[in-house]
């Protein structure tokens, strides 16, 4: 797996405008390794010699120091041995919804369109810890072992692919389904049930 293929994914999130400044941090899975962006990086101007890589279970290998999130996409990958990509971002919409009050185990994005209950499935709210925490990559992990988009409360996102194509586009889509879920957020709009939504 190239670190360029990654760099790519970061260029793509932030050309989307889902990156904000130094903002963000993705990763993508290479075999027993984790190739994932350095601290304190920006998804528009990192390069390929910036890459970090680590082990599966974290421990450093070579390049910079990886972003301080790293243990978050390490839980992530445990949980999800199907993950072979992970990207975190702190997008306007998506934050703005991990930010409004959620009854402990619902899911914080409403189910209005059957894209959203297809694509996103079943969104988790991870509980509000510090960033870079463990108890932050903690709540990731128990999260992901059924979910593979979740909201970081008060913080922004977390999705989980098979490849960094489909999570770039997972990140476009949470992006889209937190900005119709705040249009929308106080009227009185129609739910679809996830379980007829298709059928």
């Amino acid at each position: 797996m190239s670190a360029q293929l990654l760099v790519d994914a970061c260029r793509a999130v932030a050309a989307a405008g889902l990156s904000p400044g130094s903002s963000g941090n993705a990763s993508v899975r290479a075999g027993d390794r984790i190739l994932i962006t350095p601290t304190g990086s920006s998804l528009r101007r990192v390069e390929p010699g910036d890459i970090a890589e680590l082990t599966i279970d974290g421990a450093h290998v070579t390049g910079p120091a990886p972003t301080k999130e790293w243990a978050l996409h390490v839980a992530a990958y445990r949980a999800r041995p199907d993950a072979g990509a992970v990207i975190h971002l702190h997008s306007r919409a998506a934050t703005a919804v991990s930010c409004l009050a959620c009854p402990p185990g619902a899911d914080p994005l409403p189910t209005y369109t059957p894209y959203r209950i297809r694509t996103l499935g079943r969104v988790r709210l991870v509980d509000y810890a510090p960033p870079g925490s463990d108890n932050l990559a903690r709540g990731v992990g128990e999260a992901a072992v059924d979910a593979h988009v979740m909201l970081l409360a008060s913080h922004g996102s977390v999705v989980c692919a098979p490849d960094l194509v489909r999570a770039v586009d997972l990140c476009e889509e949470l992006e889209a389904a937190a900005g119709l879920a705040l249009t929308l957020h106080g009227r009185d709009a129609r739910l679809l049930d996830p379980e007829t939504a298709w059928r």
